[in-house]
């Protein structure tokens, strides 16, 4: 076989393995580009007053974000920066305003906690974003629940492990519709409570926040990049407590509708 011959068939060779790995490496949102052994259903969450729904890409929480919350959990909030966790997407349980919802209580946990937030959905990104513009990325608000199987969590903070297993697990994640910004504007101030069969459990308002929406926008921004669909459950206030099988959670946010779910 003749040298040009050789790197006739090595140059072409080369091209067809670039070209497979070029097919298996294009992004899946592209129609026609790939294709999978199986569907994974998408994540999203009705918008009020349209026929649209929110894509939801992923879920930021932040922790002990309510000064007398941040007490109960045994921090100090006067020095304690923002931190954050996630959820998994799919973590997501669409709850209707005027309906209850079934919550099934989940596994491992004796110890299962309700957190009533609001939730912020972006539907803008981008890194590194000052204060002063983070409200332009907001799209909407809901309210929600950040549940919490906190025995595990403590255990595993106690250990120096990370508690993901204590937060991130299925249904953990209850959540209204969205209510786009151009319906509701923005919150910074109003009533957030939440009810145990009628007792009211925990109750303040979103003034009380130690670092307002926009600031965890603008801090979320440093550490990742943001992407439309990306939403924030913002803090839960103080008495944080249990919940068992049996029991129904309301939650109430000024300017939204309450919601309310059953533990089963």
């Amino acid at each position: 076989m003749s040298s040009n011959t050789r790197r006739h068939l090595m140059v072409g060779g080369a091209a067809t393995v670039a070209g497979a790995l070029a097919g298996c490496a294009s992004p899946a949102g592209r129609s026609g580009s790939t294709r999978t052994p199986f569907d994974v259903p998408s994540v999203t969450i009705p918008i009020v007053g349209t026929d649209q729904v929110f894509p939801v890409r992923r879920i930021y929480c932040i922790g002990r974000n309510y000064a007398a919350h941040a007490r109960e959990m045994g921090s100090d909030p006067t020095r304690e920066p923002p931190f954050f966790f996630q959820k998994p997407a799919d973590a997501i349980q669409v709850v209707t305003p005027g309906e209850v919802a079934d919550h099934p209580y989940p596994t491992l946990t004796k110890n299962y906690h309700y957190e009533v937030e609001l939730v912020v959905a972006l539907s803008k990104g981008g890194r590194n974003i000052a204060a002063a513009d983070a409200l332009s990325l907001v799209y909407g608000y809901s309210l929600g629940l950040d549940m919490t199987r906190r025995d595990l969590q403590r255990e595993m903070g106690d250990q120096k492990k990370p508690w993901e297993i204590g937060k991130s697990f299925d249904h953990s994640a209850p959540v209204g519709p969205i209510h786009p910004v151009a319906k509701v504007g923005h919150f910074a101030d109003g009533a957030i409570w939440l009810k145990v069969n009628g007792q009211t459990k925990q109750s303040a308002t979103l003034k009380y926040m130690i670092w307002s929406v926009a600031e965890q926008i603008s801090r979320l921004s440093q550490a990742f990049e943001l992407m439309p669909g990306d939403i924030i459950y913002s803090g839960t206030p103080e008495n944080v407590g249990p919940v068992v099988r049996g029991d129904l959670i309301e939650i109430h946010i000024d300017g939204l509708p309450n919601l309310s779910v059953r533990i089963v």
